[in-house]
């Protein structure tokens, strides 16, 4: 069975990017080079960010991506949502109840969606 290793995007500016997910996650990179740069979460998670003129073969777009950040409660959702915006991160979408729970969408320097979630319980 095949099993995800992990998040890869395409970034123009590694370095940049590595200062904003730097400090959206709380953590320093466990790789970098000029063209690219990798995170390790605590479970084992991996978001990696690469130069999208270097990627080999070159990659064309083809949709989008969101990565998700699932909280454990409504309150911790409207709390990075505060946190969010008083860092001044465009909202895609504001803060809101979907069918799944409470969720807002963010964006990074990039484009790329970030969804943060407190997905309701049955």
């Amino acid at each position: 069975m095949l099993t995800p290793a992990f998040t890869l995007l395409y970034v123009d500016s590694p370095k940049a990017s590595a200062g904003f997910y730097a400090t959206l996650l709380g953590r320093a990179p466990v790789e970098t080079s000029d063209t690219f740069v990798m995170f390790v979460g605590d479970t084992g998670p991996i978001l990696a960010l690469w130069a999208r003129h270097a990627v080999l073969p070159a990659a064309t777009p083809v949709g989008g991506i969101e990565i998700v950040f699932a909280l454990e409660s409504r309150a911790a959702v409207e709390a990075c949502y505060a946190d969010w915006t008083s860092r001044g991160l465009p909202m895609v979408q504001e803060l809101t109840t979907l069918d799944f729970g409470r969720t807002f969408v963010a964006a990074d320097p990039d484009g790329h969606r970030l969804r943060v979630c407190a997905p309701d319980r049955d």
